[in-house]
């Protein structure tokens, strides 16, 4: 573990970043609708009666965003007949949460942050697959994270396995446990020799690592791909991204779900979503220059790239299996409770 200096800096540290990202964000919050975006003008933010069927679901003003922003735009969802009714800003902890509780109707996550919630008894399956990382011969840009150091802290460091020779403990970012951050850091760890005790990790949004990062408040930072740009004009470096962790398509894939009773309920709903989603992750891989900007425009960050995104509603369980066999190697939940057909359903598959 970090000494207590360290992490009380640290924590002083985020609470100063966190102050002056809540200002600068409640300042754009104020001059922008709940929905996230100045040129959505649908039923939640108009009050009209349009005949759209709404589904809830947070503010995405990260980098998750992009499908969303495209599909509200592009006019996917209202072709379905449904439009997507933000409910506002909701911390990562909160969102399967605001699921299950009702709050909201659906969310998307990676299968290790499902796995641990249904292996806890919540009651959600993923319908469709969101995000994965692309094939090596496409732009590195679309990786789904990459992983920086600052400089002037260690101006010899390219490589996670260059970090296993340095002393002490290495505090690194991560949204928040059991996501893409820290499964697929310990992926890399482990194929380059750096060992997992020596990673303290620290949960902070992608935004504030950026200046967590060039303040020298922790020693790597992973983020995603809005955030490579702030990254790279704070002057730091990277030394990995996720096609490092070996993995191929499945180190990126994350999966858009509904609880079980609401699936069961509403299927031609879900089949409607499902069709809308995917239409516009193709789009958005189609047109990346494009769905960049609107996803700047839409989250208020210049950014050079999103996310690359599965363009087809067919889920593979085999992606699967590394996310939950890192759960049950890290502890987390024990070997055998949670399989991949637990956390999928393959009724939209197509």
């Amino acid at each position: 573990m970090a000494d207590k200096k360290t992490v009380k800096n640290i924590i002083l540290g985020l609470v100063g970043i966190a102050v002056i990202g809540g200002i600068a964000y409640g300042a754009n919050f104020a001059e922008k609708p709940v929905s996230g975006g100045s040129e959505v003008k649908s039923a939640q933010t108009t009050g009209q009666d349009d005949g759209l069927i709404p589904i809830r679901t947070w503010s995405k003003t990260d980098c998750s965003s992009t499908p969303w922003v495209v599909a509200d735009l592009k006019g996917f969802f209202a072709e379905e007949g449904l439009k997507i009714v933000y409910t506002g800003d909701t911390q990562p902890a909160q969102q399967i949460p605001s699921i299950l509780n009702g709050n909201n109707d659906v969310g998307s996550e990676h299968p290790n942050k499902l796995a641990v919630a249904i292996a806890g008894g919540a009651k959600i399956k993923g319908v469709v697959r969101a995000g994965i990382d692309p094939t090596p011969d496409l732009d590195p840009k679309l990786r789904h994270m990459n992983w920086y150091v600052n400089p002037e802290k260690f101006g010899d460091v390219h490589s996670f396995k260059d970090l296993a020779n340095k002393e002490g403990q290495l505090t690194f970012s991560t949204i928040t446990k059991n996501i893409c951050a820290d499964f697929l850091a310990n992926q890399i760890a482990d194929r380059q020799g750096l060992s997992r005790d020596k990673i303290e990790w620290v949960s902070m949004p992608d935004v504030q690592a950026v200046q967590a990062l060039k303040q020298g408040l922790i020693a790597v930072a992973g983020v995603h791909p809005p955030y490579y740009k702030s990254m790279e004009d704070a002057g730091m470096v990277k030394i990995a991204d996720s096609l490092d962790a070996g993995l191929g398509v499945a180190g990126g894939v994350g999966y858009y779900y509904f609880t079980t009773d609401f699936i069961d309920k509403n299927p031609e709903i879900i089949k409607k979503f499902a069709r809308a989603i995917a239409k516009a992750q193709k789009w958005s891989n189609d047109y990346p220059e494009e769905a960049r900007k609107m996803t700047e425009d839409w989250i208020h960050v210049p950014i050079n790239a999103t996310h690359y995104y599965a363009t087809d509603t067919k889920i593979i369980e085999s992606e699967i299996v590394p996310w939950i066999e890192d759960l049950e190697k890290s502890k987390v939940i024990s070997q055998g409770k949670v399989k991949p057909s637990d956390l999928v359903i393959h009724s939209f598959d197509s």
